[in-house]
């Protein structure tokens, strides 16, 4: 992709920031450096194939002076956050950085190692654990914690443990409960719009570089390897919870609709030592992540940092978290949470506050200013979550999508607005020409408008397409986002080379093995096609044998309901089979062994018929 140089409007941008910010604090580097014990070298990791799942020496360019193509303040943290290695954080406490989106930590025990967030992928997470060993000597793992129910944060653990050793109760697998359901639930429901919009927020098609992608914020991107997932046995359901794993007392805290449905903190007393799971990093986090999700909750979240500062705040040493550096002495980690603490309740009660007064997100998205004490935080800046897309969440939340004027209660499509727009405006060329004297003049959003506009009407408009694609790089130029710029470039890549789908498809056979029966059927409910199902009155019993249920689905109406049975009768067709075969009899394998029909197997067919499944593909620049 032929990238266009930085206007005149985004330098003076740059040099504003330059002089706004405390650029002389170099705290955060010397934390970030502190403890280090060594790397891989190279610092590139590959799966048993060849392939390479990751690569931090791609990310050596990140080094002097910003250059104008990368805002200053995302450029610094992206320099912090691709250093990677070992560190110690106390004796006895130690992470890996930089060998993933997440960092891995390994807290030694009487006779073993307890590790936390094994990362992403199993090719990460065993080059992490064979750095561990290879500086502090061979240790087992007696348990793995989870923090929470996001991948980056379990996907590995096939390389520190297996379901065997959970089973048994060799290594003790500890996360908070619902752990599991949330884990699924994700990777599956929405899993192929949010993988495709994930492809756009960590900025999988683009290059790495200065005019490319440079850092997500939060991490620098994801690995691409092997996903796994373990049950736990051990849950963790109430605060002040303890338990003592080979000889270290672990004290927990639950913190359910932070960063995560399903989230816990935990203190070492031994170690005087605070994980905070994803529940204060040294970013501003999401509300809505970019890719999509439910709305968090910053009220409860903002609460929990406080419950976490009293509990904990004067007995710890370090905070750590499962991204970016730690926090050293009470003092500073008491600062630090409370930085976060007052960040997101800041912004949720201002946005209360502004939409009891009438204001839309979008209007108080642009009027909330942060405290003078916030907006000079290195921690507190928008890096992964922004002050703009946090606010207009917080708004969803409460309020919905419908800002309540009438007039925009029932607009038209995208596609039908623009085209009216268009039409009202003189005509496509006219359109480009007002977006070029726009982008002429460093307006750059109101570019975009109209180039979307244009777009939406006519998308093979090569001079539209061009320009569009020239104002969203200049957005991404600009953004201290990491996620905004990987948005606006990969959004500017396929303008100019086309559709690049989901270039990172998650293997991930084990997180599909743990669907329970019924979070399958309902899998298959948002599969089904229903105008195309609208004449079908179907019901099918279901006898799984290994887990000895029975359920009976019926599909009229174009809906596919399932009950839990006590016995498979009257169907119009009764399937016998196991869970791991019906898990690929759902994926559409029908020919198989392993399926026993006893009715109408046409029955089946009819209802394999209307499934359609999901586009990881589809359009999101174009219409």
């Amino acid at each position: 992709m032929q990238h266009k140089p930085v206007t005149p409007a985004i330098e003076q941008a740059h040099r504003a920031l330059l002089e706004s910010l405390p650029f002389a604090d170099t705290t955060d580097f010397a934390n970030a450096d502190r403890g280090y014990l060594g790397t891989i070298e190279p610092a590139v990791i590959t799966a048993a194939d060849g392939r390479e799942v990751w690569n931090a020496d791609a990310y050596a360019f990140l080094e002097g002076e910003a250059p104008t193509s990368v805002n200053p303040s995302l450029w610094r943290q992206s320099k912090l956050v691709a250093k990677h290695g070992l560190f110690e954080v106390v004796e006895g406490v130690y992470q890996v950085r930089g060998f993933d989106l997440s960092n891995v930590t390994f807290v030694e025990s009487e006779t073993g190692v307890i590790v936390i967030d094994p990362l992403i992928s199993t090719e990460t997470a065993a080059a992490a654990y064979a750095t561990y060993r290879q500086h502090r000597g061979e240790r087992p793992v007696v348990a793995v914690i989870f923090t929470h129910s996001h991948v980056d944060h379990f996907g590995g653990v096939f390389a520190v443990a297996s379901a065997e050793d959970a089973a048994s109760g060799k290594v003790t697998v500890i996360a908070p409960t619902g752990f599991l359901e949330h884990a699924i639930e994700e990777n599956v429901y929405a899993g192929t719009a949010m993988a495709r919009r994930a492809g756009y927020m960590y900025g999988a098609a683009l290059e790495l570089g200065p005019q490319g992608q440079v850092g997500a914020g939060l991490g620098q991107t994801t690995s691409k390897g092997e996903v796994g997932i373990i049950v736990p046995n051990l849950d963790i359901s109430s605060t002040g919870e303890t338990h003592v794993i080979d000889g270290i007392e672990i004290e927990f805290q639950m913190t359910p609709g932070t960063e995560a449905p399903s989230e816990m903190n935990f203190y070492f007393p031994k170690y005087r030592a605070l994980c905070m799971a994803e529940n204060a990093t040294h970013t501003l986090h999401n509300l809505l992540t970019l890719r999509g999700a439910l709305v968090r909750d910053p009220h409860v979240w903002s609460e929990y940092l406080t419950e976490a500062i009293a509990k904990f705040g004067e007995r710890s040493d370090v905070a750590f978290a499962s991204h970016h550096w730690p926090t050293w002495e009470s003092a500073n980690i008491i600062e630090f949470l409370s930085t976060q603490r007052d960040l997101y309740a800041y912004l949720h009660d201002q946005t209360l506050r502004l939409l009891n007064k009438g204001f839309t997100g979008s209007e108080i998205a642009e009027m909330i200013e942060l405290p003078p004490a916030l907006e000079n935080a290195w921690n507190a800046r928008g890096y992964y979550g922004s002050v703009s897309h946090n606010v207009k969440a917080i708004y969803q939340r409460y309020m919905g999508w419908f800002d309540g004027n009438p007039a925009r209660l029932w607009q038209h499509t995208p596609t039908e607005g623009a085209k009216r727009h268009v039409e009202a405006i003189g005509g496509l060329d006219r359109v480009v020409e007002l977006a070029k004297a726009a982008f002429n003049e460093g307006d750059f959003r109101w570019a975009a408008t109209l180039l979307d506009y244009a777009i939406f009407t006519d998308d093979t408009h090569a001079a539209a397409r061009e320009l569009q694609a020239d104002t969203l790089e200049q957005l991404a130029y600009g953004s201290e986002n990491g996620t905004w710029r990987d948005f606006f470039l990969s959004g500017a890549t396929e303008l100019r080379d086309g559709n690049f789908g989901t270039p990172t498809v998650t293997s991930a056979p084990a997180v599909l093995a743990q669907l329970h029966p019924q979070q399958l059927f309902d899998s298959l409910a948002l599969s089904i096609d229903g105008p195309r199902a609208w004449d079908l009155d179907l019901k099918i019993d279901v006898t799984i044998t290994d887990l000895d249920e029975n359920y009976r689905l019926t599909l009229r109406n174009g809906v596919l309901i399932h009950v839990l049975k006590d016995a498979a009768d009257d169907a119009d067709l009764t399937i016998t089979v196991t869970k791991p075969r019906l898990i690929q009899l759902a994926g559409g394998d029908s020919t198989s062994p392993g399926v026993e029909l006893t009715g109408d197997a046409s029955v089946l067919h009819s209802l394999l018929s209307v499934l359609d499944p999901g586009d990881p593909a589809f359009d999101i620049i174009t219409p």
